[in-house]
């Protein structure tokens, strides 16, 4: 089978999740005997951190400007377009693919409560219009639970839930590294959407407990951010190490954006990875955590600072017994062999088997087989 990607980028995974994400589900995809094709547009930070511009599983093309060269033919050979969220030309790709290919569409949202936060608020993202959910066959969302319905609410024909995952052969246990050994580790870029927990589960243990050790990883912190001199700051670990950074830790707190937050459901990928790797952790609270960890027995919730410094004092066999349990849970059904397993049944549903097929370029504006002019939603939103 074919596919075709645009994304915001897989060839940079500096202060961008989505490249593992990608990273992950493309190789397990290549690995299947399909073909793929991923888009992205250049811009300064990534080019100025690219530690991918080629992979032996895809064929990267990074254009400078929107259409990229041989874009017409790429789409119109294609099984499967996928368009993820912050493309960053997401608004004219979503417009532009219904005329330009047979292939069944898929938008692969990553950020969901983020971008039905900025529908409610003014009804587009920089990446898409509300009323362009409509223009795909099938919409995968980060997040499950409520936020299913509502983007069905904004006019999604079909939508499924398409949790994080984790390369398995990539994240695991490993031994420490004396570099990032701490009590209490942090990984994620700054946002100022998750600051607020950042400060109450990391930053605050850390000023108040000037005897342990702790590591922050992750790019874009402002320089009025004043860390404790006892956390010690990699701006960028590489995805080759992350393994080791969560092995070293003797805990792994999580923070999670107010929006993911709020409406809950929507686990992030870095608390996969770290359970993954068997890293013990602490989360702090969204609804919906009961459906991927068990509270208490495979990760400890935090709401408050006085939640971390309780976790400090919980024996080491306890705290190990822990990050393992945790592992299986994710082993058992967030690994991107079991997300391409899920992807080939939905595609299955939608006509088009693991074989493939060979589209044609349409000869009228939304000519796919899978839809009809009644499914798609026309005009500017406001």
């Amino acid at each position: 089978m074919n596919f075709v990607f645009f994304g915001l980028s897989i060839a940079s995974s500096w202060g961008n999740g989505h490249a593992t994400t990608f990273r992950g589900l493309v190789r397990e995809l290549a690995a299947r005997g399909h073909d793929v094709t991923f888009y992205e547009r250049r811009t300064q930070w990534y080019d100025a951190n690219c530690d991918l511009p080629q992979a032996d599983y895809c064929d990267i093309r990074r254009y400078d400007a929107w259409p990229p060269p041989a874009v017409e033919a790429a789409v119109a050979g294609a099984d499967v377009v996928v368009l993820g969220s912050y493309a960053v030309d997401g608004v004219a790709i979503a417009d532009w693919l219904p005329g330009a290919t047979r292939a069944l569409l898929v938008y692969y949202d990553i950020d969901t409560p983020v971008t039905l936060e900025q529908f409610r608020q003014v009804g587009r993202t920089d990446y898409l219009r509300a009323d362009q959910l409509a223009r795909f066959d099938l919409v995968l969302s980060f997040g499950g639970g409520p936020v299913l319905d509502e983007l069905r609410a904004f006019g999604a024909r079909r939508v499924e839930p398409f949790y994080c995952a984790v390369d398995a052969a990539l994240y695991r246990p490993v031994a420490p590294d004396e570099r990032f050994r701490c009590d209490l580790g942090y990984m994620g870029t700054y946002s100022d959407a998750r600051q607020d927990m950042v400060d109450e589960l990391f930053l605050a243990p850390a000023r108040l407990c000037p005897e342990r050790r702790f590591a922050l990883a992750g790019p874009q912190y402002p320089a009025e951010i004043a860390l404790p001199p006892n956390v010690a700051h990699f701006a960028h670990v590489s995805p080759p190490e992350h393994a080791a950074f969560h092995a070293s830790c003797a805990w792994q707190v999580k923070a999670t954006r107010r929006q993911m937050r709020h409406i809950g459901w929507s686990p992030s990928v870095t608390l996969f990875e770290a359970a993954a790797c068997g890293a013990p952790l602490i989360s702090d609270s969204w609804p919906g955590f009961q459906t991927f960890f068990v509270a208490g027995r495979e990760a400890l919730v935090a709401t408050t600072r006085d939640d971390v410094l309780a976790a400090f004092d919980v024996p080491d066999v306890e705290r190990r017994r822990m990050g393992d349990a945790a592992r299986r849970r994710i082993l058992a059904g967030h690994t991107y062999v079991q997300r391409v397993d899920q992807l080939h049944q939905l595609l299955a549903e939608l006509g088009v088997p693991a074989g493939g097929h060979t589209p044609d370029v349409p000869t009228v504006p939304d000519a796919s087989p899978l839809r009809t002019m009644s499914h798609v939603a026309g005009g500017e939103a406001a």
